[in-house]
């Protein structure tokens, strides 16, 4: 069994021997390929890869590290290591629908999803059982125009005090102000369903049901100052007909947002998900 078990990503300008070149350098601190995936974009020019690979007891991951600092430039690749065994810490944002924290507590607590979520922030007071009953911090904070810089720098100080890995917009009705989403950037994930830029505001399963739409789905995106324009990590869609009403496409929207998000979290903190200008490369 692995004693240690680490995670490389890096992004880099496609060209040969990149993938010679990492292997031989884990090679040489004895370390095991668990498993790899790669991909060449011809549009871009730009390679991916993703390594889970384990150390032998007694090999830093250090001494790793080290080696890939020198052979980074050769190859000019932005690259990370990760820990493996390292439960990603969240911090989940609501409003009044539940339904995607609801199913988020749920796989977390069954250990569906390798993380911890170590707060909840809501602008709203509905939830504040829901985190007592999983013992998770609840965190009133309200918002108004002009509340809202203070509200925004209370979630940073929370951010930074907790060491959160990744915010989770799980239906929060808040547009974020472009100073919080260059703080956050690649590191928080956003979901709505998919019929923007048609059917905005509020309702939009009953404005959907009055124009007769006979596909719903969702979207998960990390957040950008574009707003709902982020790059996309997981969409998914489902047929509906003329014999459902509103409140069908409402449940039926509710369920796919939070198969949707759950994946876009998992693969988040599974390290699976690298960004290629304004889209990611997913590695199931």
């Amino acid at each position: 069994m692995p004693v240690q078990d680490f995670i490389l990503t890096l992004a880099c300008p496609d060209r040969t021997g990149i993938v010679y070149h990492v292997s031989g350098l884990l090679l040489k601190h004895q370390g095991n390929i668990i498993d790899a995936q790669q991909f060449g974009d011809a549009e871009t020019g730009q390679f991916f890869l993703r390594v889970h690979f384990a150390l032998p007891d007694g090999v830093g991951i250090e001494q790793v590290k080290t080696d890939f600092v020198i052979l980074a430039p050769q190859f000019q690749m932005n690259w990370n290591i990760y820990d493996a065994r390292k439960k990603a810490r969240l911090l989940i944002l609501v409003s009044k629908q539940g339904h995607c924290l609801n199913d988020l507590l749920f796989r977390v607590h069954s250990k569906q999803v390798n993380a911890e979520i170590v707060g909840i922030v809501s602008n709203h007071q509905d939830y504040t059982q829901m985190a007592k009953s999983y013992e998770i911090p609840f965190h009133y904070l309200p918002v108004t125009p002009e509340t809202k810089v203070s509200q925004e720098a209370a979630v940073m100080a929370i951010v930074n005090r907790e060491e959160i890995d990744l915010v989770v917009l799980a239906r929060y009705m808040q547009i974020l102000s472009p100073e919080l989403c260059s703080s956050l950037q690649g590191r928080a994930i956003n979901i709505h369903h998919s019929f923007l830029p048609s059917f905005k505001g509020a309702r939009p399963y009953y404005q959907a049901h009055a124009r007769g739409v006979k596909i719903i789905g969702a979207t998960a995106h990390y957040v950008t100052h574009d707003l709902d324009e982020g790059p996309i990590i997981e969409q998914d869609v489902q047929r509906v007909d003329h014999t459902m009403n509103a409140q069908d496409l409402t449940q039926v929207g509710s369920d796919i947002e939070s198969r949707v998000l759950s994946r876009a979290v998992s693969s988040h903190v599974e390290h699976r998900i690298l960004v290629n200008g304004s889209k990611t490369v997913v590695f199931r």
